[in-house]
């Protein structure tokens, strides 16, 4: 269920005022990374972008499971034996996880990384896993199995070999969180993208909102529509360049985790939300639950929008975005 991020194009503008943009890239999470703020002058614009990238590694050294010393590497050693007592943060991200997983019936479940990676999506692929393969490769997911005390802040995984893993919000919650920072450090106005996670405050020098283009990956060289974000974010997860094909049939990278089967059908998904978290949490499970069933649970939730590129190029919108006004 890990996610490629890709397809979103930042619009920018400079500025004759006296507060600029300043920008800093760099590769964290095995990602990009890049942080846009607006500064009086370089010396507070390096300032606020040495606190976002602080923040990301502060982060991640919690709750990355590739990081063997972090609490969720520490809960995934002990899955089957005992509690593992979190900080609060952690506790309160994996309860947030849980509640996506039962809003999205299961299509998202961060206990996916207990999975069997019998799916390769590097040319090495063959033929279809077997039906029997598949089945057992998700019997030790399950967000169900999970238990939280909420009275010493610990997580226990029920069975030995469940693991979590936190890619399919972790990155939106960094995102929100380093927002949320910069804010209380000051700093008026920025745009930070976590590897497409992306999430904005406050407006650019020239007094126009932040703007992100989306791109249809079959037409990557065409921006489709043109959105402006107003204190608010956005998330595209996209399968384009990492799927296999079987019997005339696209498989993309993104696996049910309650099937063990990669999604179909769709090749990228954008959220639009007020948290990042939330936009990147959804659009893994609009991915898994499809376009109809996807853009029928986007419709039901209050301040939530969602456009879907099909694997026909083929653009679904939810009803409260009016595609044409952006285009």
């Amino acid at each position: 269920m890990k996610k490629l991020i890709f397809y979103i194009l930042i619009l920018a503008t400079g500025s004759a005022f006296s507060q600029q943009i300043f920008k800093k890239k760099q590769s964290l999470l095995g990602s990009p990374f890049e942080i846009t703020v607006v500064a009086i002058d370089s010396v507070e614009g390096a300032n606020y972008t040495t606190m976002a990238i602080n923040e990301v590694k502060r982060i991640e050294n919690l709750i990355s499971d590739w990081i063997p010393s972090s609490q969720i590497s520490n809960v995934n050693q002990n899955a089957g034996i005992a509690p593992v007592i979190v900080d609060k943060e952690v506790y309160d991200l994996v309860e947030r996880a849980i509640n996506i997983s039962k809003l999205t019936s299961g299509a998202f479940d961060i206990s996916y990384a207990s999975m069997d990676r019998i799916w390769k999506f590097d040319g090495s692929m063959k033929e279809m896993p077997s039906e029997e393969a598949i089945k057992k490769s998700v019997e030790k997911v399950g967000y169900q199995n999970i238990i939280l005390n909420p009275n010493d802040t610990s997580i226990f995984l029920k069975n030995k070999g469940m693991k979590l893993g936190l890619g399919g919000i972790g990155q939106g919650y960094i995102a929100d969180k380093i927002k949320v920072l910069l804010q209380v450090k000051g700093c008026k106005a920025g745009l930070v993208n976590v590897s497409g996670d992306i999430n904005t405050w406050g407006k650019q020098p020239n007094g126009e909102m932040w703007t992100v283009g989306i791109v249809n990956p079959m037409n990557k060289n065409k921006v489709f529509a043109t959105f402006p974000l107003d204190d608010s974010a956005v998330e595209t997860s996209g399968s384009y360049e990492k799927y296999v094909t079987f019997n005339g049939k696209r498989y993309s990278h993104i696996i049910d985790p309650r099937t063990g089967y990669p999604s179909s059908g769709i090749i990228s998904v954008s959220v639009f939300a007020k948290q990042t978290e939330l936009a990147d949490a959804l659009a893994t499970g609009i991915f898994v639950l499809g376009i109809e069933v996807g853009l029928d649970l986007i419709n039901q939730l209050n301040g939530i929008g969602c456009i879907i590129v099909d694997d026909k190029g083929n653009i679904h919108v939810s009803k409260n975005i009016d595609i044409k006004k952006y285009q």
